[in-house]
């Protein structure tokens, strides 16, 4: 277990930005990271676990070897005031024994629970930078991928800011001009034609009204011959 806190506190120690700057995938690398780092801490739950498992067994043991050694003390006066003293002497007997074996277990169990409340502090604490950890792997995928944007940004503004892109744009800009230019030639044309045609049309009208004065004053001259005729 020891290897464990050891090897999750030298990554948490460790510079994740030199780690980011040696991956070719920054964001694919903290994932994992943290992957590997989630499956240790449960390893180091499940042996914080057994190790406070094992504390409690010890302190159970201890209360019960104590217990039997009280019991056989309380048997040991019954049997001494009965008049039972060879009883007396096997009971108390008994009774160091357990008192021994109690002495044994407090031993163990104190140093178990020193461990264990050691082991509890040290999750504390590894639980609380991994926490960080997270927040940290957040901001720095959140930061890889502003930098990807900023640098595909550049790399396009780059090629559109070439000679050569700039050339292609004022060639196409000259082409837009010269059919802006013929469109407008065009408008020209018909609107010169559409003249002619209206002052051809008016032409029309001014032919007709004049050859209606000539059959007008046609008429007139026949009349006036006519009258001539009758006169004579």
């Amino acid at each position: 277990m020891a290897g464990i806190f050891e090897r999750m506190t030298t990554v948490l120690k460790s510079n994740i930005n030199d780690l980011i700057d040696k991956a070719e995938d920054p964001e694919k690398m903290l994932k994992q990271l943290m992957i590997d780092m989630e499956k240790d801490l449960i390893d180091v739950r499940k042996e914080v676990a057994l190790a406070i498992q094992t504390e409690k067994r010890l302190h159970q043991q201890f209360s019960q070897n104590e217990q039997q050694a009280k019991s056989w003390e309380d048997k040991a006066a019954l049997a001494l005031n009965s008049g039972r003293e060879d009883l007396a002497r096997e009971a108390l007997s008994r009774r160091n024994t357990y008192m021994q074996t109690a002495e044994g277990m407090k031993s163990q169990w104190e140093v178990q629970n020193k461990n264990v409340e050691m082991l509890k502090s040290q999750l504390g604490q590894l639980e609380s930078k991994i926490n960080e950890a997270r927040i940290k792997k957040d901001m720095l995928i959140a930061r890889s991928r502003q930098a990807k944007a900023q640098e595909q940004i550049h790399k396009t503004m780059g090629r559109i800011g070439t000679n050569r892109s700039m050339s292609a744009f004022a060639r196409l800009e000259d082409k837009v001009m010269e059919k802006e230019a013929l469109a407008a030639a065009y408008g020209e044309i018909d609107l010169i034609s559409s003249g002619n045609n209206l002052e051809d049309q008016f032409k029309q009208l001014s032919a007709g009204t004049t050859n209606s004065q000539i059959d007008a004053d046609l008429e007139a001259l026949k009349a006036r011959l006519n009258a001539g005729k009758s006169d004579a």
